[in-house]
């Protein structure tokens, strides 16, 4: 048995029947490229049950302790049902781009059943007319609790149930799963009591730790080293309460074009060159429905703080800084170097209070509170009556640089989704894969009619930059939109 952290379990105290907090990820395969040209669902259970042993996670459930005296812990599922967590389904003809956004959202805002191992997979097939891929391909849409993962964690999971050689065989377990016997109340209540009489001096030490922290701040922004917080952010529409239907969208771009537009900015970052082109989408979605605010939109930007012997570990591991987006700039190249500027400076804050300080509090959740205040917070819609912390979340997870293979089928896309909440209705997960670098936004239906139109935006917002960014670096063919352009938008 293992305890949820205050942050692993905070997850499961602040999500609300429209709000689930689970994270995921969207990844497409080449099924032409496995033995036969296809890949059968039997295969992939099969597949799965082999490496079920190398992710703890997986076969873990929750146990709960009574009157939510204490965090949960975990415990291996002495009943756990491989055919439950894996399902299969597949699209109507034709199988387009479109049809796999929006059975992908339907599923992601299904909540999970609490009382098993908190992971679903959908393998989709069906998808003959996706632009970009093969047809015949076939998607695995994965969903995972946010209370047992982090994006990074998240990733793991994946180079453990992805290959690199597609005929390497998995190590095999070296016991037979058995699975554990439930704790009883009493054995989780008597954890509780020990657990609570140590928080105090855990405290005190996270507190002796925080004061030349605030000193450091305080140092900081007098002498200029680095802005003070942001403490709110201007309300748009993504800023409310959030309902139970979502909507999702993803895009691709080749790394190499991202280098082209940090060679513009010497010293930036790909993160940066994310953020910037998510306040452009921003900036032209907003500015397009008579909604943009005059001061510059800001993200909540997640950080690992995962050490080297944390590695392979379950749980949440970050911290959080924000960042403007600089959606106040219309030129691509200034507004690139504006977001270039504010991240230095969050990072030097955030360095100067350090990371893991920032998470430590979060051990000292009170469960039973917790969970009493999300409810009433959702329930009395205070998300509208506040100002916002952040507009939204935009997390960048680097992942492999070379082909991954899953029954032998290679990996051609990779996409990930992340969950919203009452005030923060839009995320923006962004993922890196051999070569390939994709932004995905998920949103509420009522906050995001218009999904493609914002997947247009952020295209827009991309390929402006990268012509500005070849012109500075002397490059003398900017390459032309696309036939077409850009689509006509819908209110």
């Amino acid at each position: 048995m293992q305890q949820l952290s205050g942050m692993d379990a905070s997850f499961l105290y602040l999500e609300s029947p429209t709000a689930p907090l689970h994270v995921g990820g969207l990844q497409i395969y080449d099924q032409s490229t496995a033995p036969g040209g296809i890949v059968t669902f039997k295969q992939v259970l099969s597949y799965v049950d082999a490496r079920l042993h190398l992710v703890r996670t997986l076969r873990e459930r929750l146990a709960r302790v009574p009157f939510q005296a204490d965090h949960p812990w975990w415990y291996d599922d002495p009943n756990f049902d491989l055919e439950f967590h894996v399902r299969h389904l597949a699209l109507p003809k034709p199988g387009d781009w479109r049809q796999l956004c929006i059975q992908t959202a339907r599923l992601m805002a299904r909540p999970m059943d609490l009382d098993r191992p908190l992971w679903e997979m959908y393998v989709i097939e069906g998808l003959d007319h996706v632009e970009g891929y093969p047809p015949g391909c076939f998607a695995l849409l994965t969903k995972i609790h946010h209370a047992a993962i982090d994006g990074v964690s998240g990733m793991e999971i994946t180079a453990v149930l992805n290959q690199i050689d597609p005929d390497e065989e998995p190590v095999p377990p070296t016991t037979p799963y058995k699975g554990e016997t439930a704790p009883s109340p009493g054995e989780l209540l008597s954890r509780a009591g020990i657990s609570n009489i140590r928080k105090p001096m855990h405290f005190a030490r996270v507190v002796g730790r925080t004061v030349p922290a605030v000193s450091r701040v305080v140092q900081g922004v007098r002498s200029n080293a680095f802005e003070g917080p942001k403490l709110t952010a201007p309300r748009t529409r993504f800023n409310t309460t959030v309902g139970p239907h979502r909507v999702f969208e993803g895009t691709s771009y080749r790394l190499a074009d991202v280098k082209e537009m940090r060679a513009a900015v010497p010293g930036s970052t790909v993160n940066d060159v994310v953020l910037s082109v998510v306040g452009g989408a921003m900036r032209a979605y907003l500015e397009e429905k008579g909604e943009l605010p005059n001061e510059s939109l800001l993200a909540m930007a997640p950080i690992s703080v995962r050490s080297t012997d944390q590695k392979g570990t379950q749980g949440n591991q970050v911290a959080a800084m924000t960042v403007a987006l600089r959606s106040d700039i219309a030129d691509p190249l200034e507004r690139l170097a504006a977001v270039y500027a504010g991240t230095a400076s969050a990072k030097e804050m955030v360095n100067a209070i350090g990371a893991r300080l920032m998470t430590d509090y979060t051990q000292f959740i009170p469960s039973a509170l917790a969970g009493l205040a999300a409810r009433l917070y959702s329930r009395a819609s205070l998300a509208n009556r506040h100002a916002p912390l952040s507009n939204c979340v935009v997390t960048n997870i680097p992942g492999p640089q070379a082909p991954l293979y899953f029954c032998g089928a290679e990996q051609v896309g990779y996409f990930g989704l992340g969950p919203i909440t009452d005030g923060m209705g839009l995320i923006h997960p962004v993922l890196s894969y051999n070569g390939m670098l994709t932004i995905s936004a998920t949103s509420d239906r009522a906050m995001m009619p218009d999904p493609s139109n914002y997947a247009d935006c952020l295209r827009e917002a991309f390929r402006d930059t990268l012509e500005a960014a070849r012109v500075v670096n002397e490059r003398v063919e900017v390459p032309a939109a696309k036939a077409g352009g850009r689509r006509r938008r819908s209110g």
